[in-house]
């Protein structure tokens, strides 16, 4: 039954972990989660349609439903189903650049040649790059997909000395410099908290 201020947040499987320490360090008990799987992100072509389908299933079980996506790799398809249906999304090319904010994000022009990862991505490097990508079983591909970049920059969410071993390793495996930065939920944080109070 649908209840005065319930929000569900329709979001990409990346995000989950941040999402729900963000809902439950704000006590935002009136925000319901539903994630795609992050693996969607290989075939972004495929992000509007189950957005869309999501949308359609729960529009009447909610008073509102926000997108926690951004454009990432739709080529602008994932704005126009939701400017289509009504309903908002997160603003930016991709995950990287609210992480780290739009604006400061937008700075970093001379990092065309970065390889980005967040958290998740850390975690989740073989299931989502390294085994993906065939470097498992093919290593010479390694020059083929990384040659052009110089660096890997690890967007942390947390502040966790595993996760940045891990992402020294993979920045070691890929051949790259590495840099951290503690970019925290960034504006994925301000628009949940926004939302949170329509």
């Amino acid at each position: 039954m649908k209840k005065a201020g319930d929000i569900l947040l329709i979001a990409c499987g990346a995000l989950a972990h941040e999402i729900l320490a963000l809902i439950k360090q704000n006590r935002w008990q009136h925000m319901q989660l539903l994630c795609l799987p992050a693996i969607l992100h290989n075939t972004p072509d495929k992000i509007p349609d189950a957005v869309r389908a999501l949308i359609l299933k729960h529009r009447n079980d909610f008073n509102e439903i926000f997108v926690v996506y951004a454009d990432c790799g739709t080529g602008g398809d994932l704005q126009a189903v939701c400017t289509e249906l009504g309903v908002e999304m997160m603003q930016g090319p991709h995950c990287y650049a609210f992480y780290e904010g739009i604006t400061a994000f937008s700075e970093h022009d001379e990092e065309i040649t970065a390889f980005y990862l967040t958290d998740f991505l850390v975690r989740q490097f073989d299931a989502f790059v390294w085994k993906p990508l065939g470097l498992d079983r093919h290593p010479e591909l390694l020059g083929l997909y990384f040659g052009n970049y110089t660096k890997l920059v690890y967007q942390a969410q947390t502040d966790d000395a595993a996760l940045d071993e891990k992402a020294r390793d993979c920045a070691r495996r890929l051949g790259l410099e590495y840099e951290r930065r503690a970019t925290g939920y960034g504006d994925l944080k301000t628009a949940l908290r926004r939302v949170s109070r329509q």
